[in-house]
């Protein structure tokens, strides 16, 4: 029984060895690299943001007061040549207006009473890039308005996110080959892509004035952008082998 015991004891000790020696496979050697790509397509369209704002001493009041002001703002756009359709609402408030304070006394100074302001927010959709100056001009001439900002955009944008990827993908892979073959070794296969960010530069024309001082102006002085810059990057880990 203990011969039997032993023996059956050193056949296991026996199978076992082998793998207690085995030492781990080594690292297969891999290369990470960051690319940054860019595409630049031309705008479609122009996004004009004006705003009506009213005042008077109720909410009912600067509400109805507001509701006229559009109407004319709306038939003023229209006969410029924008279809209805092509302009929106963006948002519509109704605050109370507080008083000024007097600085060096603190004291506020009450001035006609309690006030309320309304202003309704239009975002006003143009394809004519070219003409977009003169019609902001045209717009704010009515009087009704204060022009707030313009914005240039395409209509298809993950066209724009998409290229940007492909040529940062293209310059990841040309920095892993230059790095590469700098070190005497080839690039074996792609095993991770991870998604960077992918988003455009938007041309943004922050102006800010009231319609009296665009009174008589003929144009915006605006210049539309050739182009829209897309920005992307992308990390990619390739494997590394020896040239054969």
């Amino acid at each position: 029984m203990r011969l039997a015991l032993a023996a059956a004891l050193s056949l296991a000790l026996g199978l076992a060895s082998p793998a207690l020696a085995q030492t781990p496979a080594p690292r297969q050697p891999t290369i990470s690299v960051m690319g940054t790509g860019e595409a630049e397509l031309k705008p479609d369209f122009a996004l004009i943001f004006v705003s009506v704002e009213t005042e008077a001493s109720t909410v009912a009041q600067a509400s109805a007061a507001n509701a006229t002001a559009t109407e004319r703002v709306l038939a003023r756009i229209q006969s410029l040549g924008i279809k209805r359709e092509d302009i929106q609402t963006v948002n519509f408030q109704v605050l109370k207006i507080e008083p000024p304070v007097e600085r060096q006394s603190m004291e506020i100074k009450d001035k006609g009473g309690l006030k309320f302001g309304a202003t309704h927010r239009l975002r006003i959709k143009t394809r004519d890039l070219d003409g977009v100056g003169k019609l902001a001009g045209e717009i704010l001439a009515s009087g009704d308005m204060t022009f707030q900002s313009v914005s240039f955009g395409l209509d298809r944008q993950e066209e724009g996110g998409d290229k940007a990827r492909e040529a940062a993908v293209r310059d990841a892979r040309r920095q892993a080959e230059v790095y590469a073959a700098a070190a005497g070794v080839s690039l074996g296969r792609l095993v991770e892509i991870r998604d960077g960010s992918a988003q455009p530069f938007e041309p943004h024309a922050e102006m800010r004035m009231r319609a009296a001082m665009a009174k008589g102006a003929e144009s915006v002085p605006l210049v539309p952008p050739a182009t829209i810059r897309y920005t992307a990057n992308v990390q990619l880990v390739w494997e590394l082998a020896q040239k054969p």
